[in-house]
């Protein structure tokens, strides 16, 4: 559940949730990602580079500057569907059906904003082939042979994969505390999804505590491409420590898991904002700011920029979302049978009513809709029916679960060498600070 926190960042985040493409298509988070880090492909890396290891031959045809430069290339926006971007080429509908009516061909409605269509014309104009994009991992070429039928080949390229370590010391807060340490927003906003079972970022980082970390960097060609997987993490507040290992068990599924395999993953997060200050607590007889009259207040205030995302606490279904003059913009969830979560305030809603929503899913950002003061959410947990303080209800919240008895051994061997690099590097940090 990576997320992130600076203003300007929380605002394109919450914008990306609603760019698509006119094709209806929703796009999944992994592609959100990709297009945020991948920039537009160069022609000298839009050629096949090869499907199942097959090897580059840069002395073909193909790679020829002449050749390269039939290539035209238009960015997929926001709102494109194939004709819009088709016509912007110089091409036609016709070109459009003809592409996609080939055994592969349904696969390239499905684009979104930041890929890149490539196109490939003869000189008179006519199409003999398209490139779909994805990133500069994986693209597919669609050929046009004599027939007129087109033909699709995936291409895939494999990154190199570099182990890369960090230490810090949070001085203010966790995001400056990982710029300070040269870590991207998106490795921060991993952090934050990783320990947001177990700790509250709004309020229980401590100036001091300490965080350690091992992760994967992706490169292609020698060149950093990307920030890949947190392998093993261990939080250390107020003299608690925290690990999270990654771990792919039997069946596939990946997760974060403490040396004794009991998930990092909890029930609900410890609060759906990240990085924000609390700037009203649960208080059942608190004097209202506006009303001036005794009003309980159910939840928790946590205030924050306009913009800011605001996640799902937990898995679920959304029962209500819509705008009253007191709440303004808010998304009631239900949990199951007995819980519930309110989220009021909202600059703008992400779901709609009747909606299934997983834990730390994008549901809305902070704003200061109906009855509010300035930019806040307003964070209710019912059990029950009976509304409980968000900050404490999660002592009586279900536990997390383990791994079963079938797994323990197979992931102890696995995290070996996570737990003895967390170990030098928790050890290397102690004595960097002694000699301070």
């Amino acid at each position: 559940m990576p997320r992130v926190l600076p203003h300007w960042l929380a605002v394109a985040m919450a914008c990306a949730g609603v760019a698509l493409v006119t094709l209806a298509i929703s796009s999944p988070q992994e592609a959100a990602n990709l297009a945020d880090d991948i920039p537009i492909v160069s022609p000298d890396l839009l050629q096949p580079v090869g499907v199942n290891a097959r090897p580059i031959d840069l002395s073909s045809a193909e790679f020829q500057w002449a050749d390269r430069l039939q290539w035209t290339h238009q960015k997929v926006r926001p709102g494109d569907n194939l004709s819009l971007i088709f016509a912007r080429a110089g091409l036609t509908d016709r070109d459009v059906y003809e592409v996609t009516r080939t055994d592969n061909g349904r696969a390239l409605r499905k684009i979104y904003p930041g890929e890149t269509i490539a196109f490939k014309t003869n000189a008179d104009g006519q199409l003999q082939a398209v490139k779909h994009i994805e990133s500069r991992l994986r693209w597919t070429t669609y050929s046009r042979f004599e027939s007129g039928r087109y033909e699709a080949e995936v291409t895939v390229r494999k990154p190199e994969i570099r182990q890369q370590t960090a230490a810090m010391e949070i001085t203010s807060s966790l995001f400056l505390a990982g710029q300070s340490a040269g870590l991207s927003q998106r490795i921060i906003m991993d952090l934050a999804g990783i320990f947001g079972g177990v700790v509250d970022f709004a309020l229980d980082p401590r100036v001091g505590d300490t965080i350690e970390l091992v992760f994967e960097e992706k490169y292609l060609d020698g060149e950093k491409l990307q920030d890949g997987a947190i392998l093993a993490a261990a939080f250390t507040n107020k003299g608690q420590s925290f690990e999270a290992y990654r771990y792919i068990d039997s069946l596939g599924d990946v997760g974060y898991y403490n040396a004794e395999g009991v998930s990092m993953r909890k029930a609900f997060l410890r609060a759906p904002v990240d990085f924000t200050r609390v700037s009203s607590n649960f208080n059942p007889n608190r004097l209202h700011p506006i009303y001036k009259t005794k009003r309980p207040h159910r939840g928790t205030d946590y205030a924050a920029p306009t913009g800011t995302p605001v996640y799902a606490a937990g898995d679920g279904r959304v029962v209500e979302a819509g705008y009253t003059r007191a709440n303004g913009n808010y998304v009631f969830i239900q949990h199951g049978e007995s819980y519930k979560t309110h989220y009021l305030h909202l600059h703008k809603r992400q779901v709609k009513r009747g909606q299934r929503v997983k834990q730390g899913e994008l549901i809305g950002s902070v704003g200061s809709t109906g009855a509010a003061t300035g930019p806040h959410l307003h964070y209710e947990f019912l059990v029950n029916g009976v509304h409980r303080n968000p900050r404490n209800v999660h002592k009586v919240l279900p536990k997390a679960k383990s791994l079963p008895e079938t797994e323990l051994a197979r992931f102890q061997s696995h995290i070996k060498q996570p737990v003895q690099q967390l170990a030098a590097l928790q050890g290397n940090a102690k004595l960097a600070l002694s000699n301070q």
